[in-house]
């Protein structure tokens, strides 16, 4: 099996885009909806273009920790990061928000641009299954980020 390259999922929420958008933007929750990112931290100002996190993950045995720089920030609209390796970028993940009747449709996508080589090869001889793990965590994280948001949205209105 070849390394992940990209995948996108959508969903459906009842909530508006600023709520799930806030929510998104808002790396340091992000352990409460990730299986893989336990928790995040701002390094610089958070949420703004440029600003950096560390997220610290853990998938099976294995735990690493990395560095993220946003891209995006375009509230409700686009919230995007990249981890880095080095001086560039290994990893875009991107949360785009659109109005849907009374609520938000929640897409998140992430491209591989630049793996490291040990990743790389991790991915395609060690971890058999790494697309169809990063697929199903998108799963996963959307399930959970709606079923917060939707909350967030009952308790707010």
């Amino acid at each position: 099996m070849s390394q992940p390259t990209t995948a996108s999922r959508s969903i459906d929420i009842a909530a508006p885009p600023e709520v799930v958008y806030d929510l998104v933007s808002d790396v340091t929750r992000t352990g409460e909806w990730s299986p893989e990112c336990r928790s995040a931290e701002w390094i610089d100002e958070p949420g703004q273009v440029g600003s950096r996190f560390k997220g610290h993950n853990r998938s099976g045995p294995a735990r690493w920790t990395t560095t993220a720089k946003v891209l995006r920030a375009d509230r409700p609209h686009t919230f995007a990061f990249a981890t880095l390796f080095k001086d560039g970028d290994s990893t875009r993940w991107t949360y785009e928000l659109a109005s849907n009747g009374d609520g938000s449709r929640l897409t998140e996508s992430f491209e591989s641009v630049d793996a490291p080589l040990f990743i790389k090869l991790a991915e395609r001889f060690i971890v058999r299954n790494r697309q169809e793990q990063l697929e199903q965590g998108i799963d996963q994280t959307l399930a959970k980020i709606k079923a917060i948001a939707e909350g967030t949205a009952e308790r707010t209105t």
